[in-house]
């Protein structure tokens, strides 16, 4: 399996390349595993300057953790979990803020997919590095459409995200492209699919001592090409119906809109689990006042109670096992979603000192 995790160094750069393209370069433990092993390698290496992660096919970056491992683990028990998911959650978040407080500049490269755990490999990087967008990037937090919640840090970056933006990313789901993800914060630059052999020509040749400042100069000559943000242009609207107090008075504010635009978030909405939209928005309220570390923890607990619930497993059955695309979500409103339902989900799991997280600060 540590094959689908390439590595090489040159020049001072470590380039991490995934190599599961069948899978869409899905995460399995195995991936996870193989990732942090590398990555702190590399950041006790004085000859590693710069680090760049990137695939070996266009169609993706990574579309994501493994979800089919996800249902066959999680039916190992009645209580919907097992030894290797457990592990598999709690290696993830701790390579998440890994990546996110890396010493280093890391810099990745969204070329086309990069949703779910690809934006928590993705997005978590620090301040000094770069994520870069094409015009093939199809980026998205997509977890309610499977029963989950915007995990791999989304309690973090999507809260902080401008204005109700990260709200409505979180609970619709939809897909964005690049000119929205550079709208949003979600990426820096951008640079055509076209021009990728000219920027990977730059990594292998540029030391990695000066690579973040050569790319951002590549990355100049191709400002404005990403087009118009659509959801710059819908801010306003997104900011008046995701304000809304609870995910049913945002529901009844979209309804209101006839704009193509509204109706094309609630029919999205009106597809999702009712209860893991309203974990998400509970979820993100509280995001906003914590740190990375506290975030992964909390959602470290939630990943534990969903599977204890089981929505997720319904979902990915769904979606994924039988296609049948006909999820049977419990409970399967809206409105029989009571508030004790959504507060179970964030009673601890653990005592603090027992978290398998507490590590993290």
């Amino acid at each position: 399996m540590t094959d689908h995790v390439l590595t090489r160094v040159a020049n001072g750069t470590g380039v991490i390349t995934l190599d599961r393209p069948k899978a869409l370069n899905s995460l399995s433990l195995a991936m996870v595993r193989r990732l942090t092993e590398t990555l702190l390698a590399w950041r006790d290496d004085a000859s590693v300057d710069a680090v760049v992660i990137t695939s070996s096919s266009e169609k993706a970056l990574c579309a994501g953790g493994d979800i089919r491992f996800f249902h066959e683990a999680g039916h190992a028990s009645p209580t919907g979990g097992s030894a290797l998911l457990e592990d598999f959650f709690t290696e993830e978040y701790a390579l998440n803020h890994l990546i996110h407080f890396y010493p280093k500049p890391y810099i990745s490269l969204m070329d086309g997919v990069v949703m779910g755990g690809g934006m928590g490999i993705a997005q978590g990087g620090p301040e000094t590095g770069l994520r870069i967008a094409t015009d093939r990037t199809r980026m998205a937090m997509p977890e309610v459409n499977i029963g989950l919640f915007p995990d791999v840090g989304g309690s973090h970056f999507l809260s902080h995200a401008p204005g109700q933006l990260g709200n409505y990313l979180g609970l619709t789901g939809l897909t964005i492209g690049a000119a929205d993800a550079l709208y949003v914060g979600l990426a820096d630059l951008f640079v055509p699919g076209a021009q990728l052999g000219e920027l990977n020509a730059l990594i292998d040749t540029t030391p990695g001592a000066q690579l973040v400042a050569a790319i951002r100069a590549f990355g100049a000559q191709c400002a404005g090409k990403a087009g118009p943000s659509a959801l710059e242009g819908a801010r306003s609207a997104i900011d008046a119906h995701f304000s809304a107090g609870s995910v049913a008075a945002i529901m009844a504010s979209l309804e209101n809109d006839g704009t193509p635009f509204a109706q094309k978030a609630l029919a999205a909405m009106r597809q999702r689990s009712p209860l893991l939209m309203s974990v998400t928005h509970e979820m993100l309220l509280r995001g906003a006042a914590l740190g990375v570390a506290d975030c992964l923890r909390m959602e470290r607990s939630l990943v534990r109670r969903n599977f204890e619930h089981g929505e997720v497993l319904e979902g990915v059955r769904a979606l994924v096992i039988d296609k049948d695309n006909a999820p049977q979500w419990n409970p399967p409103t809206l409105g029989e979603v009571t508030p004790g339902m959504v507060e179970r989900f964030f009673e601890p799991v653990w005592p603090a000192h027992a978290h398998p997280l507490k590590h993290l600060d």
